[in-house]
């Protein structure tokens, strides 16, 4: 990268936070909603109007996102359930619906990194683990997400892949295993779906500044942060905006895509 290159700023937290998609009467699902992009994908869905249910692992971590929404004066539940539980997948999307009397909108968002290993020294309870999080749970959220949607009159699902979705990172078979199958998986469902009212597309995150990092030494840190072109990681905030328009009547023609939100890292 040319030593002259100057990267410019990310905006703001909540920039554009009162741009008209459209969320009034609607209500959304967010997994993973307690930090990171999940969190900022919740408020920028209830600063638009939506009603959001955030669930995930950390009662703690949702309980504090409801909260910084209703403070701002939008309506929130936080709702503990781990995305490998099909039962408490389903249980979350009842309190949606009983809560705020419809589910409209999803993010399925919630993941784990996993560890670094290569594929013949890999530890398989640990591929397991990542595999029931990043991609059998999508399945449980999908499953049980899209019937009500479509009982509440259609809507709009984004799941949230990875720039690992579509490039191969060596020594991390299980995230990169999981983060493409996610693409089938998405653009399976979006065919079946598509009739039905409901749009489903998926976002790639490149390298994100969220708790992901935090075991990343100074030079990863910099090994990373440079293979995106735009000289930085990106913020929860960017992928909040991506997420926002995809999940809005403004991209009421997008069915089935994947769309990067990386940085350049994808095309370089």
């Amino acid at each position: 990268m040319s030593e002259n290159f100057t990267a410019p700023e990310p905006p703001a937290a909540g920039s554009g936070a009162t741009a008209p998609e459209g969320f009034a009467g609607r209500t959304a699902l967010i997994t993973g909603g307690g930090s990171g992009i999940g969190r900022a994908v919740a408020l920028r869905l209830a600063r638009a109007g939506a009603a959001v249910v955030v669930t995930g692992r950390d009662p703690r971590k949702l309980e504090k996102t409801a909260a910084e929404i209703t403070a701002e004066g939008g309506r929130a539940l936080a709702f503990a359930a781990d995305v490998t539980s099909p039962d408490a997948v389903a249980a979350s999307v009842r309190a949606a619906v009983d809560t705020f009397g419809g589910l409209h909108l999803a993010v399925n968002n919630a993941a784990v990194p996993g560890p670094k290993g290569i594929t013949g020294e890999f530890p398989p309870e640990e591929f397991a683990r990542v595999i029931a999080t990043n991609l059998t749970g999508v399945f449980n959220c999908l499953h049980h997400e899209l019937p009500a949607i479509v009982a509440s009159g259609g809507g709009a699902v984004v799941n949230v892949g990875s720039i690992l979705s579509v490039k191969v990172l060596p020594g991390s078979p299980a995230y990169t295993t999981a983060k493409h199958g996610m693409i089938g998986l998405t653009k399976t469902s979006a065919l079946e779906y598509a009739p039905l009212g409901v749009r489903i597309n998926a976002i790639g995150p490149g390298f994100v500044d969220t708790e992901f990092l935090v075991d990343f030494d100074d030079e990863a840190k910099r090994y990373f942060r440079d293979l995106h072109p735009a000289g930085r990681f990106g913020t929860p905030e960017e992928v909040a905006e991506l997420t926002a328009f995809l999940l809005s009547d403004r991209a009421s023609f997008a069915y089935g895509g994947f769309y990067p939100v990386d940085g350049g890292y994808a095309a370089a």
